[in-house]
């Protein structure tokens, strides 16, 4: 599979990763580090998502860089909500080292308003696409685009894409706990790039797509596919677990049968806010309660009784 890549990958001057409508963790790790270590790597690339990405993905290092629209060829602008016959002209013009372009409406009209321009992208400037994830063409609705037609396509992920088009996808599918460790792999193989903003995002991404490990598709490569990352500078991202969730007696220091959140803090009380006496003396009573006297005497003998 290296090799397929890499004679795929030599020729292409713009590459444009893609993911999957609903993207798992997964792909969106898997993708955006293969984007971020392609550009590291002196390529020429840009991520798309046909869909936004939510708060969850958040945590990915360069999330910000996956685009909703694709294309990036031809810049377009329109006027929305504007009446396209009170414009007389349009024209354009250097000034100063600058593109200008002027739009002049007819007399008795005014000129299209700021919030009456829309920026846009419109075509595809790349000739190799890499399709991340997925299984079946509906998961990727871009490949109908015209715009793509005779672009290079290739399949990325653990299961072959059945996508039931006219177009030629090459898929360099094959088995794996994840995506995110045959994107590892391809990187290590392929001598690219790998930093480690990448490296965590890829440790995330593994975590999540097998399962923290509990896939029944975790091998021993598997684990050393980790180790590389963690090698290069990956972190693992602990979860915080909120203390209002512990069982009564999970903490050996509190009352059992008391909930954590019950118990107050001192730490968090200032330093310099006294306490009243009698708070004091209840606080005593509730967290210690006092024995009775004659359990302090000398150690009880107990004695059985004969009940007839």
């Amino acid at each position: 599979m290296d090799e397929n890549f890499s004679s795929i990958l030599a020729p292409a001057k713009n590459i444009l990763v893609i993911l999957p409508v609903k993207s798992s963790f997964d792909a969106v790790a898997a993708g955006l580090s293969l984007y971020l270590s392609l550009r590291e790597s002196g390529r020429e690339a840009e991520i798309y998502c046909p869909t936004l990405m939510n708060v969850s993905y958040n945590r990915l290092v360069g999330v910000n860089f996956i685009k909703s629209e694709i294309g990036n060829r031809n810049l377009s602008i329109t006027f929305p909500n504007y009446e396209p016959t009170s414009i007389e002209k349009v024209s354009y013009d250097i000034d100063n080292g600058q593109f200008k372009l002027t739009v002049v409406p007819k007399t008795g009209f005014t000129a299209p308003q700021k919030e009456q321009i829309n920026v846009s992208y419109s075509g595809v400037n790349s000739d190799l696409l890499i399709l991340i994830g997925g299984s079946v063409k509906n998961d990727f609705p871009t490949l109908s685009s015209k715009e793509l037609s005779g672009v290079q396509v290739v399949h990325l992920g653990t299961r072959v894409l059945d996508a039931n088009t006219d177009k030629g996808i090459l898929s360099l599918a094959k088995p794996a706990s994840c995506i995110s460790e045959l994107v590892t792999n391809l990187i290590k193989d392929n001598g690219f790039e790998i930093h480690p903003d990448i490296a965590t995002n890829l440790v995330m991404g593994m975590e999540e797509g097998s399962i923290h490990f509990e896939s029944s598709e975790v091998t021993p490569e598997t684990f050393e596919v980790f180790a590389y990352l963690l090698r290069n500078g990956g972190q693992r991202m602990p979860k915080s677990v909120p203390a209002g969730t512990f069982p009564p007696g999970a903490i050996p220091t509190q009352p059992f049968g008391q909930k954590v959140s019950q118990v107050a803090n001192v730490s968090q009380v200032p330093q310099d806010e006294k306490l009243d006496a009698q708070d004091i003396e209840g606080t005593s009573e509730a967290l210690e309660p006092n024995p009775p006297a004659d359990w302090l005497s000398q150690p009880k003998v107990y004695q059985g009784t004969s009940i007839s």
